[in-house]
């Protein structure tokens, strides 16, 4: 096993609303090895999207550590995790955030442009497949393709990680395989350790390991012998 690219260590997360507290995390143990490709199930609730913000220096635990390597970010204040997210992590979530006025290419230049070491964009669109779309603007592409620039905009940074929080939510079954797949490729082409939260229990076929989690806690933790194809998926 590789090691560890992050790292959580009896996170504990609570949210408080007046008197009223919400455990969103109860002292999670995890780790992520770098170039692994790792599925997150659960249900609504369950706190998956919480310990990928976390880890992804979009939030701080209420207790316990996190750490990028030997970097410890659980103490880090708020320009600091900025600088983290921006040097390694790239997040997809289930709705594409594009900006409707600008083509595929300037939606992912966005990112590059403040990036130290970036891919150029026409690169990462052709990484998932948008070779021949770079200069559509949104309302010209389908859901599928408009997921996929949010991929690309992700990984045109080069990041370390990336953090997905329902990626194929918002899409139809054959749709979401495509999108699947370009994440694949990006774990397997690039080596970027990816990490992706899925009510699909099918999706986690494609994972070199599951992580289950229930009521804030990590339930179980399973190893795929053999990695499915995306197009061999059916949901």
């Amino acid at each position: 096993m590789t090691e560890a690219a992050l790292r959580a260590s009896g996170v504990t997360k609570v949210y408080r609303t007046g008197e009223v507290e919400v455990h969103a995390l109860r002292g999670v143990d995890i780790e992520f090895y770098s170039g692994e490709f790792v599925v997150l199930l659960g249900a609504s609730g369950s706190g998956k999207s919480t310990l990928l913000n976390i880890i992804g220096g979009l939030d701080t635990p209420t207790d316990g550590q996190v750490y990028f390597h030997d970097q410890e970010l659980s103490g880090a204040n708020s320009g600091e995790l900025t600088q983290f997210r921006r040097a390694h992590v790239g997040f997809v979530f289930q709705f594409y955030n594009l900006m409707p006025s600008l083509t595929a290419r300037e939606n992912v230049a966005l990112v590059t442009e403040i990036a130290d070491d970036p891919m150029d964009p026409a690169d990462a669109l052709r990484v998932v497949g948008l070779g021949e779309r770079l200069d559509h603007f949104p309302a010209q592409l389908s859901g599928g393709e408009q997921q996929r620039v949010a991929i690309a905009r992700a990984i045109a940074k080069r990041p370390d990680v990336l953090l997905c929080d329902e990626p194929t939510g918002a899409l139809d079954s054959q749709t979401g395989i495509v999108v699947l797949e370009a994440l694949e490729a990006v774990n397997r082409d690039l080596g970027t350790t990816t990490a992706v939260i899925t009510h699909n229990a099918v999706i986690a076929d494609l994972a070199d390991r599951v992580i289950r989690m229930v009521d804030g806690r990590i339930a179980d933790v399973s190893r795929n012998d053999h990695r499915a194809r995306p197009q061999d998926l059916e949901w």
